[in-house]
């Protein structure tokens, strides 16, 4: 009694080696720009390995020289790539939470706020840290402009950490440790 199993369905990592494939042999010249899209197009449709497989399998062998050679290359640019994003990246003001007895400290652009953003994207009242036991509890106050937590949107209470970054509206914050005052 045989057995056929029905082809291992591709997983987004196999579609991509299979572009970065399909780039390789294009820069190689063994593409047109057009075969190129075309084939980039069947492999994000793509069911399973077998349907990329066929993709490159008309393409000639590469040489093992010639494949390190561009993996090298490859590894090179994507690795300048996040430097390059890294060192354009801003740099943050720091916000040092209060490592006194204070239980609440509300940020906002209004002068009764402990901590007084002058930027109209931040609300008069526009968020509030609230010491919980040792912790340190982000809560929006219905901000117009909305306060996030690592990009996040917040929708609800979220503890806050060292190396956490808070934006109140267009501005962003790197939490580090409580200070003691």
């Amino acid at each position: 009694m045989s057995s056929t199993h029905p082809p291992s369905r591709a997983s987004d990592g196999d579609r991509d080696r299979a572009i970065n494939e399909l780039r390789d042999r294009a820069v190689e010249g063994h593409l047109s720009h057009d075969t190129f899209l075309g084939r980039v197009d069947m492999a994000l449709r793509a069911r399973n390995q077998g349907e990329l497989d066929n993709l490159v399998a008309d393409l000639p062998q590469r040489g093992r020289f010639r494949r390190m050679v561009t993996e090298v290359v490859s590894s090179a640019s994507d690795f300048t790539k996040r430097v390059e994003s890294a060192w354009r990246r801003p740099r943050l003001p720091r916000l040092a939470l209060p490592g006194d007895g204070r239980t609440r400290y509300v940020v906002g652009r209004g002068s009764a706020c402990d901590l007084v953003l002058a930027d109209l994207t931040v609300s008069r009242v526009h968020a509030e840290l609230r010491r919980d036991e040792e912790d340190w509890i982000l809560i929006d106050l219905g901000s117009l402009n909305g306060t996030r937590l690592n990009d996040w949107r917040l929708v609800g209470p979220a503890r806050v950490r060292p190396g956490d970054v808070i934006s109140f509206g267009d501005c962003g914050f790197l939490v580090i440790t409580p200070q003691l005052i």
